[in-house]
C-alpha cells in the first residue's frame, strides 16, 4: 500500500463534498509530476485530503483511491476548464483516478503544524515552493499525521 496527499482548493472541492458524494473522479490534474504520481496509484491506496487556499491550509481528513488510473474525460470536454486540446481520445495526456471517502479529522492539522513537527521536515507539503496537487506520504509520515488528527 502507497500514502499519499491530495490537495484541493475547499471552494471548489473539499472533503466536506467527498463526503457528501462518497464517491469522487479526482479530475484536472494538469501536472506532469502529479500525473505521473496518479499513474502509480493502485486501488486501496489511502490519501489525505488536504485543503489548499485557505487560511490556515491543512489536512481535513482521509480519503482513499477506489480504482486503476483511467483517462480524464475532462480533457476531451470542450466546455470545462481542463480541456487540453492536446489530448484525444486514443490519445489521453492525463489520468485520473477514483476517491472515496473515510474520515474527516477532530483536528484539522495545519500546514504550520506539519512545518514545525520534527518528524515531518522531509515530508513533500512543507517543501519550499511546493505546488503539487499530488505527493507522496512516506508510511512513518502517514502514522505521525494521522495520530496528529485523530486527537
Amino acid at each position: 500500500m502507497q500514502y499519499w496527499l491530495f490537495k484541493s482548493e475547499p471552494d471548489t472541492f473539499s472533503l466536506d463534498h467527498l463526503k457528501t458524494m462518497q464517491k469522487s473522479p479526482w479530475d484536472g490534474v494538469r501536472n506532469y509530476m502529479a500525473r505521473n504520481y496518479m499513474r502509480a496509484m493502485k486501488p486501496g491506496d489511502l490519501g489525505f485530503f488536504y485543503h489548499s487556499r485557505v487560511d490556515p491550509p491543512g489536512i481535513a481528513g482521509v480519503c482513499k483511491v477506489v480504482s486503476e488510473p483511467y483517462d480524464d474525460f475532462s480533457a476531451l470536454d470542450k466546455k470545462s476548464k481542463y480541456f487540453d486540446p492536446k489530448s484525444s481520445a486514443e490519445s489521453n495526456r492525463w489520468s485520473l483516478v477514483d476517491v472515496e471517502y473515510l474520515e474527516t479529522f477532530s483536528h484539522f492539522v495545519t500546514l504550520e503544524e506539519l512545518k514545525e513537527h520534527p518528524k515531518l521536515k522531509e515530508m513533500v507539503v512543507t517543501r519550499k515552493g511546493n505546488r503539487l496537487s499530488i505527493s507522496p506520504v512516506q508510511p512513518a509520515e502517514w502514522k505521525v499525521v494521522l495520530a496528529l488528527g485523530r486527537t
